[in-house]
């Protein structure tokens, strides 16, 4: 082989090393471009899945402030019958001394009842006469004509006292309404 032929296959050997070499940094260039996708792809999964984890946390806190602050709702929904029977046991009038104590001994009860449902946050809806109705804590169960004394949308008379507990309403007022 002369030396021409020689310089020639050696650089033909050459050309093939460097194509070898850029068909392997291609390949090279090629896996590097998945792995960084698949790295990418799994840091989004790793981000979407702290998210959700930190969303259930809000919600679980949130759910147990809400039970927390609503705990005595089925309690209470029981125990207003009881405080309406009272409360009509106290309008009754007494003419002897026994039914006096009587009297007294159940506003003691009804007192330390509606103690209690106070410490609880369960308060009287405001119903009396002349306050103006509110669709949203009074039930109008029945309407009268307005008059100068009594303007349209106000309460003339309460049938049943409504509660609340917070801003929930457990049981709303049952009023006559002027219109």
């Amino acid at each position: 082989m002369s030396e021409k032929e020689q310089e020639f296959s050696e650089e033909v050997a050459e050309l093939k090393d460097l194509e070898n070499k850029e068909a392997d940094a291609a390949d090279e260039q090629s896996e590097l471009e998945k792995v960084t996708a698949e790295k990418e792809a799994l840091e989004d999964q790793y981000l979407r899945a702290q998210a959700e984890i930190a969303n259930m946390t809000k919600r679980n806190r949130l759910e147990r402030e809400t039970l927390q602050r609503y705990r005595s709702q089925d309690l209470a929904k029981k125990l207003l019958p009881a405080i309406d029977n009272l409360e009509r046991a106290l309008a009754t009038e007494v003419s002897d001394e026994q039914g006096a104590g009587l009297k007294k001994g159940v506003e003691m009860v009804l007192e330390s009842l509606l103690s209690a449902l106070k410490e609880e946050g369960i308060e009287e809806v405001p119903a009396e006469k002349g306050t103006v109705y509110d669709p949203n804590v009074h039930h109008g169960v029945q309407t009268v004509a307005a008059t100068e004394e009594t303007p349209a949308d106000t309460i003339v008379e309460v049938f049943q006292k409504g509660y609340k507990l917070h801003d929930r309403v457990l049981r709303p007022a049952m009023v006559i309404v002027a219109q």
